[in-house]
């Protein structure tokens, strides 16, 4: 079902492929080009070869961001093919050292692009199930990359004169497939055609990237990701069979339940907001009163947004968050029952409506009893304007929404294959009526994401299971943690008219405003940028990409080549070697962390590894302070680096791409990716330029001993301010940021 979002995927991690070659390539080739340059009494040019790439990188990363939420990822991508082909010409050619440097920057370029917008393309296109998964694609590939560039450079420097520039100039090759795979293959983002008003597009790119038809709740979804920095609260609420739940209640339950119209005829769920918990202080007691989060929440300089986070996951613990325990049709029970077809089409071509009949109407007395989501059920035709009318429920209340699409239509008759909006998530509105102090009607139109939590349980007393997720018959019910804001498309402009009914815009208007820079002032988008920038200078200073840079050197001086000077191999084709079998030995290891990113975690991943990261350091610290023999040195700086790297590429490597793609809200997306990569690529050249120097002066050991302290700030770091995202929709996620920023602004 989900082949066309795995394939797109594979596709778009090629860009890291190239990246992965060229910085392996480089990493062998300097060694032929510092010869042919005279470059060994100049380590600040030998230094610069290498770091005019990530020059490069940091230049267009600068502009990549803004840009891609302007024109689209797709052609981003594209451009980023281009700039490797061009680069892998002229670093054929090269005849002196700025010729080469200048086909440096270029592929920097190249490189920029790709490594900033891979990971949020795969985002925007991956379901949450297996996002994780696919957003380590890139890592996988680019090791890949390097491992097949190191296999070329270790053959050719077995010749007798070695051709650096050949070397180089391979890159050419795989980046012409990569061109004609992004121009022929990629689709654009669903997501940011959606933030464009185009509906029709994203609806057909969506359906052929989940292999099947009804997508109409993503879409929806996709909708409600347009919203940066809305006023959210979380409730709570208990679901079950109408007449179970109405028992227990006074007069005032009408006002107080939502009515949830279940897929059997004559069978109708109740979800009846729990007293006292709309309150944001009451309600982050509430989700986080079971198991480790309880004591979570008492530790000094946690992040609320961590406990947040984490007793979501806590919820579904013999299911993960891979699906809602539920019911198996929960998302036609959303849906409504009578509908009228019209013929416009709910995309920008179709701008010519009038204003006052796309304002939706809503009559009756004061209800709050009125859950649509019409979102989420199914509908195989074209993107067609509707008009809704649910039954009559509570007070008589009838919601008519007119002017949406197929986004917006559903039959409340039809059983249909709930898919929700992924992660166990469901996704519902409420409009709810009152008088004012002025005596005026007023009204309000909320967006719900409802979650089911772990611990269903009877008004009886009993605990009860869902076995296959099947509807209880004998009065159970379940808890239901609810993120309640308002919708996208709400207007504040056409609230002021006062209609009766939820003020709606067309999206198409909401993309006009586009991204803007005071966005990134909302407390949610702020911290998400501490998270994400945070974790990236962390992940630089670590020192891996000065590692992988210079591991032949490295193992050079750790005396790696009396491990092969046996067999006849030079010092140099030996360093090459190694540094080749090293990121062999990687791949596995990304392999087990692709399979545990949805799994366990990409927490539980930094939390595992970073301490073996600190550990594999400080035994290389110890093995070049101690005199312990050359062989046994060689051997022990050698496992103890490839134990670095491999428990490196599982959990420092790629979450933090995978996190900063996760955290933004869609409009604002590209923006703060690129700030974030910025950020990686000034910590890039800061620690690739210094490596050399710091080589020279303080030895393996200082480098070392410094990497070793930056990884125990960074596991402190990760335990206390970044949060498990595993398996939630991205909106989802963005929404939980400007809780858990309000609430640590309380604090």
């Amino acid at each position: 079902m989900m082949q066309g979002a795995v394939l797109v995927a594979i596709v778009a991690s090629i860009g890291n492929l190239l990246q992965g070659w060229d910085n392996a390539t480089i990493a062998g080739a300097v060694l032929y080009i510092k010869k042919e340059f005279k470059l060994e009494t100049e380590p600040t040019i030998e230094g610069l070869i290498v770091a005019m790439s990530l020059i490069g990188a940091t230049i267009i990363t600068t502009f990549s961001g803004a840009v891609s939420d302007c024109i689209g990822r797709r052609p981003i991508l594209i451009l980023s093919s281009v700039l490797y082909f061009l680069s892998g010409l002229v670093m054929l050619w090269s005849p002196n050292v700025y010729i080469l440097l200048l086909a440096r920057l270029i592929d920097g370029f190249g490189i920029g692009l790709a490594v900033t917008l891979v990971p949020v393309y795969i985002s925007e296109t991956a379901p949450p199930e297996i996002r994780g998964l696919l957003n380590t694609l890139p890592q996988f590939s680019g090791s890949g990359g390097m491992f097949l560039s190191y296999c070329m450079v270790f053959g050719m420097s077995l010749m007798s004169s070695p051709d650096w520039r050949l070397m180089l100039g391979v890159l050419s090759i795989p980046s012409l497939v990569y061109l004609a795979l992004t121009v022929f293959y990629l689709p654009e983002s669903p997501r940011w055609l959606v933030s464009k008003g185009r509906m029709v597009e994203a609806k057909k790119i969506l359906q052929r990237l989940r292999g099947r038809e009804d997508v109409s709740g993503e879409m929806a979804l996709l909708v409600e990701g347009l919203g940066v920095g809305s006023e959210t609260s979380i409730e709570e609420y208990i679901i079950g069979p109408a007449n179970e739940l109405a028992d227990d209640q006074g007069e005032n339950a009408d006002k107080e339940q939502i009515t949830l119209y279940g897929p059997e005829e004559g069978l109708s769920w109740v979800a009846r907001p729990v007293k006292g918990q709309s309150a944001l202080g009451s309600a982050l007691a509430v989700i986080s009163r079971h198991g480790s989060m309880e004591s979570q929440s008492n530790i000094p300089l946690m992040d609320p947004l961590v406990t947040l986070f984490g007793s979501v996951h806590e919820k579904l613990p013999e299911m993960g968050s891979m699906r809602s325990a539920l019911f198996p049709n929960f998302g036609s029970m959303f849906s409504v029952a009578e509908q009228q077809p019209k013929t416009e089409q709910w995309d920008e071509e179709s701008l010519q409506r009038e204003g006052e009949d796309y304002a939706s109407d809503a009559g009756g007395g004061d209800s709050d009893d009125n859950l649509q989501s019409p979102l989420l059920s199914r509908q195989t035709t074209s993107l067609e304007g509707k008009d809704i009318a649910p039954p009559h429920v509570g007070h008589g209340s009838v919601l008519s929404m007119r002017r949406n699409s197929s986004l917006m239509q559903g039959n409340a008759g039809e059983s249909v294959s709930s898919m929700g909006i992924g992660g166990g998530w469901q996704l519902a509105w409420k409009w709810s009526e009152g008088e004012g102090a002025d005596g005026k009607k007023e009204g309000g139109f909320k967006r719900i994401y409802l979650h089911q939590e772990g611990f269903p349980g009877s008004r009886r007393g009993s605990l009860v299971s869902l076995p296959g997720g099947e509807v209880p018959e004998d009065g159970e019910f379940v808890q239901a943690a609810a993120l309640v804001s308002q919708p996208a498309l709400f207007s504040k402009d056409l609230m002021e008219q006062r209609p009766v009914g939820p003020a709606m815009v067309h999206p198409s208007e909401t993309a006009a405003k586009g991204p803007r820079w005071a966005d990134l002032l909302e407390p949610g988008v702020r911290h998400a940028l501490f998270v994400g920038v945070a974790i990236q200078i962390l992940q630089q200073f670590a020192g891996i990409n000065g590692v992988l840079y210079y591991t032949p050197q490295i193992l050079e001086q750790a005396g790696v080549e009396v491990l092969l000077a046996n067999i006849g191999i030079s010092s140099d084709s030996a360093s090459i070697l190694i540094s080749a079998l090293t990121t062999l030995l990687m791949l596995p290891s990304i392999g087990i962390a692709m399979r545990l990113m949805d799994i366990s975690g990409r927490r539980f991943l930094l939390l595992s590894t970073i301490p073996i990261l600190i550990a594999a350091l400080l035994v290389l610290v110890v093995a070049n302070l101690v005199d312990i023999g050359t062989v046994a040195h060689a051997v022990l700086s050698t496992f103890s680096v490839i134990a670095y790297f491999c428990c490196f590429v599982m959990g420092f490597g790629p979450v933090p791409n995978i996190l900063c793609a996760e955290i933004f809200p869609t409009r604002v997306r590209g923006v703060c990716i690129a700030i974030c990569a910025l950020t990686f690529w000034f910590g890039d050249i800061i620690v690739t330029y210094t490596l050399p120097v710091m080589l020279t002066s303080i030895g393996l050991a200082g480098v070392f001993g410094i990497y070793a302290c930056v990884c125990v700030i960074s596991l402190v770091f990760v335990f206390l301010k970044v949060p498990e995202t595993k398996g939630m929709p991205l909106e989802v996620i963005t929404e939980f940021f400007a809780v858990g920023a309000k609430q640590a602004a309380k604090k």
